[in-house]
């Protein structure tokens, strides 16, 4: 049994919504549907009854539901209890990042950070957005790495959680290309003929940005979806494959544009993109809870890093011009 089956029953239990707790979940619904049958398997009984509207609870899941929730609060309970005392011992640095910053920023950002600071033992958790903030809160890991737009926030008390901007990207609507950089697929598209459009699901913070981008066109965009995945580097590879149009990070396709696989299907236009920071999260410390020495070095580093870079460009900026 995974833990994340009794989050996912307890989720169902209170909304007695299938729907509304897989967008609780930032999980598809057949996903979500899954994971409740797996539990069910697991267990040898139905918990859910599924022959009545709305969502109710079986004899038997009326009874689990009480003891989920003391199985839950015991397992957190244990591991926020042996993490604790473990953690001012341990030397690595554990990472909450989604997916996609885990393949493109993640790598090439370690790097030079081992060159400026000292070399890091690291570990690294790919999640979506929702559960890579869900391992800061619930002290699963040291540092949360994360996409950021005023539109989107990340909802974290900044009485309790320090802040650093890493730096910033643009997320672009993008297709593949001849040698000339000419792409298959240009926007807007018409009405009369849609372009194939390669989505990000429902639940995908990527795809959140780009209902934006749609939004706020002033020209609007005329796309057919013909294909859905929460990963970028699945949408890339699509749009590599010549299937349609694809929004993903300029990070993502930086070796693409290089070697003229992909290209930019907006014409360089601009009003079809939105420009996002790149942000790095941890818990504040305290006596309760000071965490590792090595985050705190880490952390006064990057402060230092990054006043250092504003004092450069506010000299740049009162600097006369020759």
């Amino acid at each position: 049994m995974e833990t994340k089956w009794l989050e996912d029953f307890i989720s169902l239990a209170e909304t007695n919504n299938f729907s509304r707790s897989a967008a609780l979940r930032h999980v598809t619904q057949p996903a979500f549907s899954r994971r409740i049958q797996s539990l069910e398997n697991w267990l040898g009984t139905d918990l859910v009854d599924r022959t009545s509207y709305p969502t109710s609870l079986t004899p038997a899941g009326v009874v689990f539901y009480e003891q989920a929730l003391e199985m839950l609060g015991q397992i957190n309970g244990v591991r926020a209890l042996l993490r604790g005392k473990r953690a001012a011992a341990q030397t690595s640095v554990d990472f909450a990042v989604p997916h996609t910053l885990s393949l493109t920023f993640m790598p090439k950002w370690l790097t030079a950070l081992e060159h400026g600071f000292a070399p890091i033992n690291s570990r690294l958790m790919a999640l979506n957005v929702h559960d890579a903030v869900l391992q800061l809160v619930d002290g699963g890991c040291d540092l949360l790495l994360c996409y950021h737009h005023p539109r989107q926030p990340v909802q974290l008390d900044p009485g309790s959680y320090d802040m650093l901007v890493l730096g910033r990207e643009a997320l672009r609507a993008y297709a593949r290309c001849d040698k000339a950089r000419t792409p298959d697929f240009a926007l807007p598209g018409s009405a009369a003929e849609p372009l194939p459009f390669l989505s990000y699901t429902n639940n995908a913070y990527l795809g959140r940005m780009v209902e934006l981008i749609l939004t706020d066109a002033r020209q609007p965009l005329h796309l057919a979806t013909c294909y859905e995945t929460d990963m970028a580097e699945g949408l890339k590879m699509m749009a590599l494959e010549g299937r349609g149009v694809a929004f993903l990070p300029e990070s993502a396709v930086t070796r693409e544009l290089k070697q003229k696989q992909l290209a930019r299907a907006d014409g360089g236009a601009p009003g079809w993109e939105i420009d996002m920071e790149i942000r790095l999260y941890r818990e504040r410390p305290s006596p309760q809870r000071p965490g590792k020495p090595m985050v705190e070095s880490l952390w006064q580093y990057l402060e230092q890093a990054q006043k250092s870079r504003a004092g450069k460009r506010r000299a740049r900026a009162a600097a006369p011009r020759q």
